[in-house]
């Protein structure tokens, strides 16, 4: 199954964008979009939010887990 830090890091990659680049396009640190991928935290609401207008999603897509 695929968390949620996997899904962001996975539409990161295919949208060939460094932690750095997404950090920056959503006003968080890339330590914290680090952590997010590493499933050590998650993103806020405000942060789930545009993480999923940039990748063109609904927040609901980047929570649930896939199988």
């Amino acid at each position: 199954m695929m968390n949620m830090g996997e899904k962001i890091r996975m539409h990161r990659l295919h949208r060939s964008m460094t932690q750095e680049r997404l950090s920056q396009s959503v006003g968080v640190t890339a330590q914290a979009v680090s952590k997010w991928e590493n499933g050590t935290s998650d993103p806020s609401t405000s942060n789930l939010i545009a993480l999923a207008k940039l990748f063109d999603l609904s927040a609901e897509e980047l929570l649930h887990e896939v199988r």
